[in-house]
């Protein structure tokens, strides 16, 4: 009862245009039915900064054309001394809202999607990004899964608007530059010199309208695209392969180790992981895939865009081809590097703008994440709209 009462209050206090406070109990109603979940707006944040191929070969001693060949780096973006990873997340939010077309009070849960190396240790960033955006009608917290992030926080979004009635929109919004941890002297970790800085947002909403219904002729669902069904594998025998090892409980920071270069991505037993990597890597890319698309009623030649995370050129050949779709159907982050779990954002808007996305388009995106996990999720896109 005191709870309904203070809600009660806060409506009151808080007249929204246009927001779940002022639509007629009958809307409401329809809208609770429709458990349809859509992608209204999505945000991206990339710093001014740049490391060329060349700035990567002459820090790291690897030859430039291998750089820019094998890795598949021409350049990535860099942080600089204010791109602090919520800040970077709560402009990539500005954005996705704007894109939406709502207010940020309309919000009803914030999901924090950005890495653990932000701003402050043992903090929750969700709190600060919903304070920044002014999501003052909505609640937060952290979630993460390394580069699978996005996809994880989306499936966990939707199962939480449809289980829970109060939650309608959801933002999910966050930063990263893990790149700050890679030592670019270690050749055991060589293999994560894509790592970049940015960040990255998606205003998702249920009820926003179906195809055809009477009630909802002004936000149909071919207006915006539709989030179907995404799928996540975890595999916890890879989950001490690549590790920063100190500032933890471990082994905790002390002047020698900050003197030695502090925190860092590690991977102590290189070999090991490489070889067990590689038994599955691929599969487990062609698996989740797979599995996504047809869990939302489509094939593998269905797919219109695949947005794969930035990895080497070899690997994002290998999974177009086992799949047997054609280059043309995914967009190569070679100009960006690999900006974590907002390579995801970042593929869709590279892919609208170079028209590969259109009315109708089945977009699977997919993502790794060391660990490891790998995830892939399906949306199909809608004719008008407002993602540009």
């Amino acid at each position: 009862m005191e709870q309904g009462q203070k809600q009660k209050q806060k409506a009151e206090e808080l007249p929204l245009t246009g927001s779940v406070l002022e639509r007629d109990q009958d809307k409401v109603e329809d809208e609770d039915r429709d458990e349809t979940v859509h992608l209204l707006g999505i945000g991206v944040f990339l710093p001014d900064g740049r490391m060329t191929s060349e700035e990567i070969a002459q820090g790291t001693g690897i030859p430039v054309q291998v750089v820019r060949e094998k890795l598949g780096i021409v350049e990535k973006t860099v942080p600089g001394p204010d791109d602090h990873p919520c800040e970077m997340g709560v402009k990539a939010a500005r954005k996705a809202i704007a894109q939406a077309g709502i207010r940020a009070e309309e919000i009803d849960l914030v999901i924090y999607i950005g890495e653990e190396h932000k701003e402050y240790p043992v903090w929750t960033a969700a709190l600060k990004l919903q304070q920044d955006i002014g999501a003052v009608n909505a609640w937060g917290f952290d979630v993460a899964l390394r580069c699978c992030t996005t996809i994880m926080a989306v499936k966990v979004a939707k199962s939480m608007m449809r289980g829970d009635k109060n939650i309608r929109t959801v933002l999910l919004a966050g930063g990263y530059r893990n790149g700050d941890l890679i030592d670019m002297n270690d050749p055991h970790t060589r293999f994560m010199i894509n790592l970049g800085a940015g960040g990255g947002a998606m205003v998702l909403r249920r009820g926003a309208g179906r195809a055809g219904s009477a009630d909802h002729a002004d936000h149909a669902d071919h207006t915006y695209p539709e989030v179907l069904e995404a799928v996540v594998v975890t595999d916890g025998s890879f989950a001490e392969d690549v590790i920063v090892c100190a500032g933890g409980t471990k082994q905790p920071l002390t002047p020698q180790l900050l003197a030695d270069g502090g925190p860092r991505f590690r991977v102590p037993d290189p070999e090991q992981m490489k070889r067990r990597l590689d038994e599955v890597s691929l599969q487990r890319f062609i698996d989740v895939i797979r599995q996504s698309a047809e869990q939302s009623g489509y094939a593998i030649r269905d797919i219109d865009v695949l947005g794969l995370l930035h990895m080497k050129r070899s690997a994002h050949q290998a999974v177009l081809e086992e799949l047997e779709l054609p280059q043309e159907k995914a967009v190569y982050l070679e100009r960006y590097g690999h900006i974590g779990q907002f390579d995801a954002m970042l593929n869709l808007e590279l892919s609208v703008k170079a028209g590969l996305i259109g009315p109708g388009s089945v977009v699977v995106l997919a993502a790794a994440g060391i660990g490891y996990a790998w995830g892939a999720l399906t949306l199909r896109w809608g004719t008008g709209t407002s993602i540009q």
